[in-house]
């Protein structure tokens, strides 16, 4: 293993001296350090929309996305997993985050995991992955035994495969149908992959998911019409969103809100149209759930 051909394992000229600089030149320099990553992220735009439509289309069709990585990569495919269901109401079944050396690896680095391909695939395999999901491996450097075994899985099961790494010539490249490579440079902490490249792979995973969920039809616009009010604020936040929509009264949006079991878009339909929750159902079943056309073929006319 020869960690000093890996762009992330370099040494970063910028950074030499950060240990002997006052405090407000340390952050400044890594504030510096943090202000490439969008522009790595920028550089391949073209990639995610791929990625995005892909998957869109793949959950489209029943499959599931399967984020797997070791370390910080993992935990930022967990966090991205389990934030799809409160703001998209999506089945937390669909979208899924594998770590290497599981829950516990959540809290506390399992460092052995990671260096396992064999386990890798039967951590993806003991999720029953399938022809029509997709497999989306991260690895800060692109070369994690663990994600490289669960890639080749995918591949053998005929699934789908994206690579996330932030390297050139990532050997998870090669396993993947789509690679996304925000070339993100040394760290300002020579290997600390959690800076700069964990805020690459970051906003990457926030626009592969926010993409396919708007591609998908859970947002009217900018707001989440699919949120799942299931506290405090997300029922605030559902009680605004069909006010707005509707342009009604917060009385009616709370009782709209209530016949429609906390559901936004039946909500906004139900007072838009006046028919019935059921009713409602159907027309937006007609229509794959995107409420902006539905409520275009119910109404008969163009909405903003």
């Amino acid at each position: 293993m020869n960690l000093s051909q890996l762009t992330t394992e370099q040494r970063n000229p910028r950074t030499l001296h950060i240990d002997e600089v006052p405090t407000l030149e340390l952050v400044r320099l890594i504030n510096e350090e943090d202000q490439r990553v969008p522009q790595a992220v920028a550089a391949i735009l073209p990639d995610i929309a791929r990625a995005v439509d892909l998957i869109a289309a793949r959950l489209a069709a029943d499959g599931r996305l399967f984020y797997i990585g070791a370390g910080t990569s993992g935990r930022l495919g967990i966090l991205d997993a389990v934030e799809c269901p409160p703001t998209y109401r999506t089945d937390p079944e669909r979208i899924q985050g594998i770590i290497a050396g599981g829950t516990p690896a959540i809290f506390r680095a399992q460092e052995g995991a990671e260096d396992s391909e064999e386990l890798g695939a039967r951590d993806l395999a003991a999720r029953g992955f399938r022809a029509g999901d997709i497999a989306c491996g991260i690895a800060a450097s692109g070369r994690t035994p663990y994600v490289i075994g669960a890639l080749r899985h995918a591949r053998a099961c005929g699934g789908a495969t994206i690579a996330l790494a932030c390297c050139e010539h990532a050997a998870i490249a090669s396993l993947a149908d789509i690679a996304l490579l925000p070339i993100t440079g040394p760290e300002a902490i020579t290997g600390s992959t959690r800076m700069k490249a964990g805020t690459a792979q970051k906003l990457v995973l926030n626009m592969l998911s926010t993409g396919a969920m708007i591609r998908l039809g859970k947002t009217y616009g900018n707001l989440m019409v699919d949120v799942k009010a299931s506290n405090a604020k997300l029922k605030e936040r559902a009680l605004g969103i069909v006010m707005t929509i509707a342009a009604c009264s917060r009385e009616e949006a709370a009782a709209a809100l209530a016949a429609a079991d906390g559901s936004a878009k039946l909500a906004v339909l139900h007072v838009l149209t006046g028919a019935p929750i059921a009713a409602c159902e159907e027309m937006l079943a007609k229509r794959q759930g995107r409420l902006k056309e539905t409520l275009r073929t119910a109404r008969k006319e163009p909405l903003a």
